[in-house]
């Protein structure tokens, strides 16, 4: 018994010294911001086209050709990039808080998968007058934050809201996709 006890201590530390590395230490921050835009359509409207199958408008992707991006908007449901029609893919954020038609919360790493990195992404939606929203998204995020980080996840939001979101509702696209 003690032989085989002096073996495995041996065994052990002879692994422990060849598979060592050093830690090292990753810079680390925190950034919030908020975007705000107008949109026609009712909170109900806008809700369901941020929503559901999003790939009329998102256009980052892991796969460079995914099959299709889709919000499960209930609890626990997922921010979804599917790369094929097989289920393979990456879940981006969990969906956290959903109070249709005024509020959906993720939290998740999105575009920083891999990166001890997480964000919170709340979409608040205002009804403004009979036939519009205010859509407000709020980012906070905190963790392994690299120099620059902030600014290009702040552009990148404003890409995905103003530059791609915002016609996608303006030229009413959304009423033809599929459910």
């Amino acid at each position: 018994m003690k032989a085989s006890l002096f073996i495995s201590v041996v065994i052990v530390l002879s692994f422990a010294s060849v598979a060592r590395a050093e830690p090292r230490e990753l810079p680390y921050g925190a950034f919030a911001f908020d975007v705000t835009l107008s949109l026609p359509g009712t909170p109900d409207e806008i809700f369901g086209a941020i929503t559901g199958d999003i790939s009329g408008w998102w256009d980052h992707s892991f796969s460079g050709n995914p099959a299709k991006f889709y919000v499960e908007p209930i609890v626990g449901g997922g921010f979804y990039e599917y790369f094929d029609d097989k289920g393979n893919g990456v879940r981006h954020a969990v969906v956290t808080y959903v109070d249709r038609p005024k509020i959906l919360r993720m939290e998740g790493p999105l575009g920083l998968a891999g990166n001890a990195f997480m964000g919170v992404y709340t979409y608040n939606f205002e009804p403004v007058g009979a036939d519009s929203t205010q859509l407000t998204l709020q980012v906070q995020a905190a963790g392994h934050v690299e120099p620059g980080w902030a600014a290009v996840v702040e552009k990148v939001w404003r890409h995905f809201l103003i530059e791609r979101f915002k016609p996608y509702i303006e030229l009413g696209v959304h009423r033809s996709r599929k459910p």
